[in-house]
């Protein structure tokens, strides 16, 4: 046999044995990511997006055109004036009877003392008095018609006044902001696109905090706990490693095959169980690294 060819194997083997022996685990890192998308239909006025760009949470980044929905938001308004314009005074369609009725009441107080000293006969006094109050039921009927033709108009107003925060709501959507303060990683949409409630714009992702995801098998589970504070490794420039503090957030409560990207320290467990541990980037590590994870931490060295 070829002992040339011997030596780089045994050497590869004594690596990856003296590797093994350094880290429990290993995985991926992982970012948090939010993909925004249109939350209303039109022309993408202004898209102002690029991958790399870092924006802060609530920041207006693009514009959907809302052309339509605001001539829409003024003929509402527009409505709702045409709507006041129609209400009824109800003193001023009353005040014929109510002056009618004060007459009668002036002729009543007449006729009252008329009638005491015997000049006038009480049957006049009595249908003054009938006259009252047929009058008196007529403004009550007229008070309550208007006063339910008034409820009519303020419910229509009411209704006019919901849509118009309907168009508002519709019309805040048009801006499309940044709901976390993170970088683009990808965009799906440029200027001047027709867009539609649903479709991907861009997506953000949190590279100030990463997530490492790996996976150990059962012996190493029972050792684990959430909170637990962990020392993370990941490669820096072709050989060094740079060591990390984190903290384990994440424990799958069910096991699963071993992922064929990933291996544990021991290759022979069939099943394993997924853990995610929170590291604090410096800028140093990327989505898609893989990493290494030891969960009895040597002291940090920075």
């Amino acid at each position: 046999m070829n002992k040339s060819f011997l030596l780089p194997a045994l050497l590869f083997l004594t690596g990856c044995s003296d590797n093994a022996s350094q880290t429990d685990a290993t995985g991926v890192f992982e970012a948090t990511e939010v993909t925004v998308s249109a939350r209303q239909a039109g022309e993408l006025l202004s898209l102002d997006v690029e991958e790399g760009q870092a924006f802060t949470a609530g920041s207006v980044v693009g514009t959907i055109d809302s052309t339509l929905l605001t001539l829409q938001r003024r003929q509402l308004r527009a409505n709702i004036s045409a709507t006041d314009a129609r209400r009824l005074d109800t003193d001023r369609q009353v005040a014929a009877l109510r002056q009618q009725w004060d007459n009668l009441r002036h002729e009543r107080t007449r006729f009252a003392a008329l009638v005491a000293d015997k000049a006038a006969p009480r049957k006049q006094l009595d249908d003054i008095e009938q006259q009252m109050a047929v009058v008196q039921r007529q403004m009550a009927a007229q008070q309550s018609q208007l006063a339910a033709a008034n409820l009519s108009l303020s419910a229509q107003s009411n209704a006019i006044v919901e849509q118009i925060a309907q168009l508002d709501h519709q019309i805040g959507n048009c801006r499309i902001t940044a709901p976390i303060t993170g970088t683009v990683v990808a965009t799906f949409a440029e200027k001047g696109e027709y867009t539609a409630p649903g479709r991907p714009l861009f997506t953000l992702a949190d590279l100030r905090t990463l997530y490492l995801r790996a996976y150990v098998d059962a012996p190493q589970l029972t050792a684990l706990r959430l909170g637990q504070k962990v020392t993370v490794y990941a490669d820096q420039g072709t050989k060094a490693k740079k060591a990390y503090p984190g903290t384990l957030v994440w424990i799958a409560d069910k096991a699963e095959f071993t992922p064929r990207t990933i291996q544990t320290r021991d290759e022979r467990a069939n099943l394993v169980y997924a853990v995610k541990v929170r590291v604090l980037n410096d800028g140093l590590i990327k989505r898609g690294m893989y990493g290494e994870v030891r969960f009895a931490p040597p002291a940090v060295q920075q």
